[in-house]
């Protein structure tokens, strides 16, 4: 249950994180690569049964 929340939660913020606004174009892809990085993490524990 909580590693499903925590899925949810981590992939809204992925998609929040993509550099469409305006004032976050010179960001780059920096956030959503780092939050994308975290969801791959989260999911590899989830798949050994860590979480």
């Amino acid at each position: 249950m909580l590693g499903t929340i925590l899925i949810v939660l981590l992939v809204l913020i992925l998609i929040g994180a993509i550099p469409t606004w305006p004032h976050s174009r010179s960001w780059g892809y920096m956030p959503s690569g780092v939050l994308g990085v975290v969801l791959i993490v989260v999911l590899v524990l989830l798949v050994l049964g860590r979480i």
